[in-house]
Formats: C-alpha cells, sequence, structure tokens
C-alpha cells in the first residue's frame, strides 16, 4: 500500500515537528498510511521547499505547507 500523504520536513524545523504530530494523528485515526521526506537529502527539494516546509501532499498534490490544518487535511483524506 502506497502512503496517501507525504510530510516534507527537515530535523530541527519546529513547525516540522507541530505538523508530524496533526499528520500522524489524523492518519491514525483515519488508518491512512503516510510517509515523511527530509529535504536536507534531496538538492533539488531543498531548493525547491525550502522556504515551505513543512509542506503536506496528499495523493500526489500539494495540500498545505507551513502548517498543517487536522480538520482540511481529514476532509482531504475523506473526498
Amino acid at each position: 500500500m502506497s502512503s496517501r500523504v507525504t510530510l516534507y520536513g527537515k530535523p530541527g524545523c519546529h513547525l516540522c515537528d507541530d505538523a508530524r504530530a496533526i499528520v500522524q494523528a489524523v492518519c491514525a485515526e483515519l488508518g491512512v498510511e503516510w510517509t515523511e521526506v527530509d529535504i536536507t537529502q534531496d538538492d533539488r527539494l531543498f531548493t525547491e521547499y525550502g522556504e515551505q516546509i513543512p509542506v503536506t501532499f496528499v495523493d500526489g498534490k500539494q495540500h498545505d505547507f507551513w502548517r498543517v490544518d487536522p480538520v482540511r487535511l481529514r476532509k482531504a483524506l475523506a473526498g
């Protein structure tokens, strides 16, 4: 099963820590797989998303950046 939610972030980012907690809780509640990508391990991702992290993708499409709204995330996963 592939992940429906992908969180792009980097170590030491407090917004990423907050986003991770929300993504983890919502995905656990809904039984949805999620994955996290460390953008510091990929120059292209770091260049593209370095100023927007955390960035969330749902089903391969960018969903949010900077903050994750749990209500909005639930709605995206239910649709």
